[in-house]
């Protein structure tokens, strides 16, 4: 039997190349981000939070417009059914929340939720007719207090003998 070498202990030569014993004087230098770079992805970290609320914004409308459109078809609804039957929602509402990006005071970034209100609108719109009716109340008290103290002037000056209102 024929005995194998070792070949894998000897370097492959190829025609033509001999290779050049170098010396290593420094150490590869590792690479440093540009601050441009920095500022550049800094920038577009600051855009995409700015869309990320946007977008949750955009959301929290269509929400409510689901809701709008939600109640009209009801009141249709119920508004075409004559006969007494009880109708049920067609949709209905649990608390919600949309994805929100705050930054904080030190720059860095918070990924959070924020609550949709839903039934604000409702609610602004009761605050709103219980304050119209309170000035309607207040105006209408003022108007009858006005007209009851001119009665009261006039029902005076009848009652007054005709010398007394000269000599004043």
């Amino acid at each position: 039997m024929k005995q194998i070498q070792d070949s894998y202990k000897k370097p492959i030569s190829f025609p033509g190349f001999q290779p050049q014993p170098t010396t290593v004087t420094t150490a590869i230098v590792p690479l440093q981000p540009q601050e441009t770079k920095i500022m550049g992805e800094w920038e577009r970290l600051v855009a995409q939070a700015q869309r990320i609320n946007q977008i949750a914004g955009e959301l929290e409308l269509a929400m409510l417009e689901l809701k709008a459109m939600a109640s009209r078809f009801n009141s249709q609804r119920l508004y075409l059914l004559t006969n007494g039957e009880q109708c049920q929602n067609i949709c209905q509402y649990f608390s919600v929340s949309v994805p929100w990006i705050r930054q904080k005071p030190d720059n860095s970034f918070i990924l959070t939720m924020r609550k949709v209100d839903l039934f604000r609108a409702e609610r602004e719109a009761k605050l709103l007719a219980q304050e119209l009716r309170q000035q309607s109340k207040t105006r209408l008290a003022s108007q009858e207090h006005r007209r009851n103290k001119r009665e009261m002037d006039v029902n005076k000056s009848r009652l007054l003998p005709r010398t007394l209102i000269n000599k004043s």
